[in-house]
């Protein structure tokens, strides 16, 4: 009896150790050491860096189309059919090609009016309207190409708006990348030189890039006759810039 007593006192014992230990080590064991996540990402220096690259545009893009109204849908498509044919034929000769011009929009809705004497909206017709974008490559040929697509629509012509652009923006993307993270380094560099710290290496870098191309709105977009065009129309395209954002953080040595 006395023997199992001793026994059961042993095991006991040892069961008591086993837990001071396993609790010892939940309140001072390693990972009381470790610095949260959300701190870590909270130190060092952060700034932001910007990169602009100034590019002259190399790409025209034409948003133009007929609209056409008539008493029918059946006649206001087929005015607006023949007009359209005829701006893609002057398109085409122009040396603008078939994989340049992509539908934009297309629709055929009624047109009505008030009737003040019956207090209700009557039917008047159909209007079809009928846009695409043109990429022009010679930018210098737009205002020709404007004027040749306004001769061949006529009165159903529209031409909404013309944005210039570069057909290959990654190049200055690159340089304007690097001008980005030479302004967030020159940066960081004069906080930790005002703050007596050393400067270490960058822990955290996001990009936002912007590209943003110069936009002309054209009158031609008005619901009235093209006037008769007797000079090329005069066409600019300017520049434009091509903008990197860089957020960069620096650890502190």
């Amino acid at each position: 009896m006395k023997n199992r007593i001793l026994y059961l006192a042993g095991i006991l014992l040892i069961a008591i150790i086993i837990v001071g230990v396993n609790g010892c080590d939940s309140i001072t064991g390693p990972a009381s050491s470790k610095v949260p996540i959300g701190s870590q990402q909270t130190t060092g220096i952060w700034v932001t860096g910007e990169g602009k690259v100034t590019v002259t545009p190399d790409i025209a893009i034409l948003s133009l189309g007929v609209e056409a109204q008539a008493d029918t849908v059946a006649q206001a498509q087929s005015e607006a059919s023949s007009a359209m044919n005829e701006i893609l034929t002057a398109l085409r000769s122009s040396g603008v090609e078939e994989t340049d011009i992509q539908t934009q929009y297309f629709s055929i809705y009624p047109t009505r009016r008030w009737d003040p004497d019956t207090g209700e909206e009557e039917l008047t017709g159909y209007q079809v309207t009928n846009m695409v974008t043109v990429k022009v490559r010679k930018v210098e040929d737009t205002g020709t190409i404007i004027d040749t697509v306004a001769a061949a629509g006529g009165d159903y012509i529209r031409i909404s708006s013309i944005s210039f652009t570069v057909d290959d923006p990654v190049p200055y993307q690159e340089e304007a990348r690097a001008k980005a993270l030479a302004d967030a380094q020159e940066k960081a560099q004069q906080i930790a030189d005002n703050a007596d710290l050393k400067l270490g290496t960058p822990t955290y870098i996001n990009e936002t890039s912007s590209y943003n191309p110069y936009t002309v709105n054209m009158p031609y977009g008005l619901g009235i006759p093209v006037p008769t065009i007797e000079t090329s129309s005069s066409i600019s395209p300017g520049e434009t810039t091509v903008t990197v954002i860089m957020q960069v953080a620096y650890g502190i040595d």
